[in-house]
């Protein structure tokens, strides 16, 4: 799959996709459910030619429960589909509930890993305690991409803002196309004398919170709520629940204007905004340029924990900064004995470099070299 835009910008592909028969992967929300034919025997070969042979199951079995983001939900459906074909009667139900869902369920003891586009809380770790018999819930960063900032408007095709019109959209305080903030940052453009239509998540989201950190670095005197929520914090604006949601919301509404994780706008075709953040030119929202950015995330996480830093207001040459990080969350110790085995094989095989490899043309970037060397020795650990 090619990464195909109205503006023109094209995704870089770094890696192969490779997409293998497998289950169906239930999701819930609005993120359709996923559907593959029934695997044969003998190695699953995918369409680009590459075996799932080479995955460890390494004792997996039966069936594990995860939940959480729906920005990984793409990056999740692959991995679940090359593991289920390579390890038989091996099950991995991942439902995208949102990030503030998946955590939940996690320190429930409802399922045997989260994912969530931010880290957990302090009081998230502690709350972890009375499941991880003995250890606590860990940020295992598995995935990395840009927030696109995806619109619908007739007759524009090359929309550039910076964090100060964005702010200032979902805020509720520019509420026309033609406003001449958004006109002064795209000189000849045929903006129209319309009702800016905003969307944002309904659910409790990571990617909100991502948006809302990238805002109050990148513009403090345009975004003054809490940057820590998952729910949307502003006024105004129309809801849809979970990343497919709002771009299907965006994708049908003429004048809409969203935040999703790339691969939906890519799914969709929805043309995505460039970022002026004080480089020479406008930075669109690719893999290549996420990558430029995630790379300079620095950990602050301690112990088997590997939660990151990232740099919001990076003014590096072809550095998108509205970015996210996407992590499972596991115990580091006390998982459930039926389910560890599975637990291990699966996350080991996610952060391996073939796991790695079929995120680039789903519109995610891969992690930095360093993160996932970091990640590929924690997972063995687990206990």
């Amino acid at each position: 799959m090619k990464l195909s835009r109205k503006n023109g910008l094209r995704a870089s592909a770094i890696g192969a996709l490779v997409v293998s028969g497998a289950l169906v992967l239930s999701a819930c929300g609005s993120d359709n459910n996923t559907e593959t034919p029934a695997k044969e025997g003998g190695a699953t070969t995918s369409a680009a030619g590459a075996t799932a042979s080479n995955i460890a199951c390494e004792g997996a079995k039966g069936q594990i429960l995860a939940a959480g983001s729906s920005a990984q939900k793409n990056a999740m459906d692959l991995w679940v589909k090359n593991f289920q074909a390579a390890c038989d009667g091996v099950e991995i139900n991942y439902q995208a509930i949102g990030s503030g869902g998946g955590i939940t369920k996690f320190n429930q003891g409802q399922v045997a890993f989260a994912g969530s586009d931010s880290a957990l809380k302090d009081e998230e770790v502690a709350e972890s305690q009375k499941i991880c018999k003995g250890g606590k819930g860990v940020n295992l960063p598995m995935v990395g991409g840009p927030i696109a900032i995806g619109y619908k408007l007739d007759g524009v095709d090359n929309l550039v803002l910076d964090a100060s019109t964005i702010a200032k959209i979902f805020d509720n305080k520019i509420t026309k196309w033609n406003d001449p903030a958004i006109a002064k940052l795209n000189p000849g453009a045929k903006l129209p004398d319309s009702t800016i239509q905003a969307f944002h998540r309904s659910d409790e989201s990571g990617t909100t919170q991502n948006l809302g950190k990238y805002l109050s670095k990148a513009a403090p005197a345009d975004w003054k709520h809490d940057p820590k929520s998952k729910s949307w914090p502003a006024e105004g604006g129309q809801a849809a629940n979970g990343s497919s949601g709002v771009a299907t919301a965006v994708k049908d509404t003429e004048g809409a204007i969203g935040y999703f994780e790339l691969s939906y706008a890519a799914a969709n075709k929805i043309s995505t905004v460039a970022i002026n953040t004080g480089a020479s030119a406008p930075v669109a929202a690719t893999t290549e340029n996420a990558s430029k950015a995630i790379a300079a995330a620095k950990v602050k996480g301690t112990g088997s924990d590997v939660a990151l830093s990232l740099d919001y207001e990076t003014k590096a040459e072809g550095a998108y900064p509205l970015v996210l990080v996407t992590y499972e969350i596991a115990c580091d110790k006390g998982n459930k004995a039926e389910t560890l085995p599975t637990l291990k094989a699966f996350l080991n095989y996610t952060v391996s470099e073939e796991g790695q490899k079929v995120l680039s043309d789903a519109g995610y970037a891969p992690l930095p070299a360093e993160i996932a060397a970091k990640v590929r020795a924690i997972v063995p650990t687990l206990s």
